[in-house]
């Protein structure tokens, strides 16, 4: 029944990422951000089960240095079917929330409200496993400055694809007491020009207590890359900022009841 879909997967991967390597070579006016920040992600997952329904929430709060100038938060959560073992639709939604760390009493710069909708492969292999994540998103946003006479509002559309890979290290699958490695690539990719918005790779190590809780710690550079213009008789050429984060997350995952759910194997994957 998805051997289709699971053909069109590889070729499909290959083209987003050729498209986004090629891009972003072209960026040579890079603006690196001396300064780390701190992102962290607290994440409830319902794994899918009997009716191969399940569901997440998350927090997230972003900072501009480490543990300090904290300016972004995110609220998002959404419900998943596992299609197969290896195959889960999503839709889900959240507020993200801008502000300027200098001031968070005037309230936020902007507010984003988001939904998307996302496809999941995930190849089990005797050790290595690899995840790919392919997501469409409708974006909404509201500039608290903005007395344009379009009003506050704007909408874009966004796709996403992230390549994710996990290696236990001390058991051959993710389990009770797992030690494992994550590393993961992800292109963003607007609708409209300019085609090519965001590159973010990752490189962490996790553990796996139990059933319930996983701990990851890593570091995420995101490069969010600027158009050419040309306004008042000067031209900017396009440029790349980039800007290395410390990640901590926490996980929990909750199980159903015992007998309902014959064990599985699951990716301990960042929903976002």
């Amino acid at each position: 029944m998805f051997s289709s879909p699971n053909r069109v997967a590889p070729y499909l991967t290959a083209v987003l990422c050729a498209a986004g390597t090629q891009l972003a070579e072209a960026q040579t006016n890079a603006v690196p951000d001396p300064q780390w920040g701190s992102w962290h992600i607290g994440t409830v997952i319902l794994p899918g089960g009997p009716k191969h329904w399940g569901g997440y929430a998350e927090v997230q709060a972003r900072a501009n240095g480490l543990f300090r100038q904290y300016f972004y938060t995110e609220l998002k959560g959404g419900v998943s079917y596992d299609l197969a073992k290896n195959f889960t639709f999503m839709v889900a939604g959240g507020r993200y929330a801008t502000s300027d760390y200098r001031d968070l009493s005037d309230g936020p710069l902007n507010v984003e409200k988001r939904l998307w909708e996302q496809v999941t492969f995930t190849h089990y292999s005797a050790r290595l496993k690899i995840e790919h994540r392919y997501r469409v998103e409708q974006r909404w946003f509201s500039f608290r400055d903005d007395i344009t006479p379009e009003g506050s509002y704007r909408y874009r559309n966004r796709i996403r694809y992230r390549l994710n890979g996990f290696l236990p290290l001390n058991h051959p699958t993710v389990t009770n007491k797992t030690v494992f490695l994550s590393v993961y690539d992800e292109v963003f990719f607007n609708t409209r020009g300019p085609f090519f918005e965001r590159n973010r790779v990752y490189g962490g190590a996790g553990y796996q207590f139990d059933p319930h809780w996983t701990v990851q710690a890593g570091w995420v550079n995101q490069a969010n890359f600027t158009p050419a213009s040309y306004r008042q008789h000067v031209f900017t050429p396009q440029t790349t900022a980039t800007k290395n984060n410390l990640v901590l997350s926490v996980m929990y995952r909750i199980n159903r009841r015992n007998g309902e759910v014959p064990a599985r194997e699951y990716v301990p994957s960042q929903p976002d």
